[in-house]
């Protein structure tokens, strides 16, 4: 099996250019390729790895992967599937980003055969003016205007800046730079960035008079219809102090059942045939391929030493025991159960832990003992807070 149908076969194929020249272009040797990440975080999120995983099966395949960390596109913002303009973030934090997020892919990708390169090297000291005469003269002003994500905005009158307008070109500049640079030929991506993926090929098309190549993957979203990577609490972050690697685990483990063969075929390098054993489970029995689901993700995130350790709180959590691994909340006692609920990050807000007790999903003690009934109740000592049946947190003595 080649890559690309290792790719296919695992779900990460949506659009691309000339499949057949790029398989042939693969098949004759290494190949330097790239995706793009804009820093407009601290961390990379559950949304990201799908693009990241491909580009870990493209170099377990012998290509060689470019990371490009857009510390300058990240001053423009992309508009790609956003209804409105992004907040534009100032340098210092832009470079804060960028050092947080480029240690988190050497736990995906080995970083020895790649390159993690920044796009601020060659998009901030542009010339506008010859910028706009050597790369904008080859872009249609209506072509970018029938773009979807554009065309979307405009529609809803939500506006487009004329900075969000430019982030097409810069896009398809980085892919022009780093053909010329490494030889680059084959741009991947989340398929929201189609467009700006061509414009890169024809910008090479024209420039070079040679070949490049456009592979997208598909934009997830969960069986039960929500956005990938997205819970109650916001999307589920790789930095452990964003997201505790339990809570890591506990995602996972609780995807829907519909999702599990897709999400191990996906964020998983287990071989295809023991994914299809464990996707026809059936039943309770699906329990155990989530929890082979939720190890592998986290062992992979967070090392094997951290994922053993969310299993085995998981397992004590839910078989009425204590682990010393379980995420806790350091409180002062006694406290009340409002303070308490918002202190462990179980609710938002007390109008948030004020509505969860009324709805009766507010229990304290390791086996969800005592449900909590009054929002003025007070807690006195140490014990497991529970808000329904998968959330609970340990509160300790401060």
């Amino acid at each position: 099996m080649d890559v690309i149908d290792t790719l296919q076969a695992r779900g990460f194929v949506k659009s691309y250019t000339d499949l057949e020249a790029l398989r042939s272009e693969l098949s004759s040797g290494s190949t330097p390729f790239y995706v793009g990440f804009d820093p407009t975080g601290s961390s990379l999120h559950v949304g990201h790895l799908l693009p990241v995983m491909a580009m870990a099966h493209m170099q377990r395949a012998g290509h060689r992967p470019i990371v490009v960390l857009g510390g300058g596109t990240a001053m423009v913002g992309d508009p790609s599937g956003k209804d409105k303009t992004r907040e534009i973030l100032t340098p210092k934090r832009i470079q804060s980003n960028l050092v947080s997020m480029r240690e988190q892919f050497g736990r995906f990708l080995d970083l020895d055969g790649a390159e993690v390169v920044d796009n601020a090297e060659w998009l901030l000291g542009l010339g506008y003016i010859d910028f706009l005469r050597d790369v904008g003269r080859h872009f249609s002003v209506n072509k970018m205007m029938s773009a979807e994500g554009i065309k979307q905005r405009l529609d809803r009158n939500q506006g487009l800046s004329f900075i969000e307008f430019n982030y097409h070109l810069l896009q398809s500049y980085d892919f022009l730079v780093l053909h010329d640079r490494y030889g680059c030929s084959l741009q991947m991506g989340g398929d929201d960035q189609w467009f700006n993926i061509l414009g890169g090929v024809e910008l090479i098309r024209r420039e070079r008079q040679q070949a490049a190549h456009a592979l997208t993957h598909p934009l997830l979203q969960t069986a039960d219809g929500k956005k990938m990577g997205k819970t109650e609490k916001g999307a589920v972050w790789l930095d452990p102090s964003l997201c505790s690697p339990y809570d890591y685990f506990q995602y996972w483990v609780n995807v829907h059942d519909d999702d599990v063969g897709r999400f191990l075929r996906l964020y998983t390098f287990m071989p295809i045939d023991a994914i299809a054993e464990l996707e026809a489970l059936e039943g309770a029995a699906i329990r155990d391929a989530k929890a082979v689901l939720a190890f592998e993700a986290t062992k992979l995130a967070h090392g094997e030493s951290e994922a053993s350790k969310a299993r085995d709180a998981a397992k004590a959590a839910f078989s009425g025991g204590i682990s010393v691994d379980m995420p806790s909340a350091g409180v002062v006692f006694p406290i009340g159960i409002l303070d308490a609920l918002v202190a462990s990050g179980l609710c938002s807000s007390k109008g948030d832990a004020r509505r969860q007790i009324q709805q009766g999903a507010v229990r304290t003690g390791a086996r969800r003992d005592e449900q909590v009934t009054q929002t003025d109740a007070t807690v006195s000592e140490e014990t497991v807070l529970w808000r329904g049946k998968k959330n609970c947190v340990r509160l300790v003595s401060e």
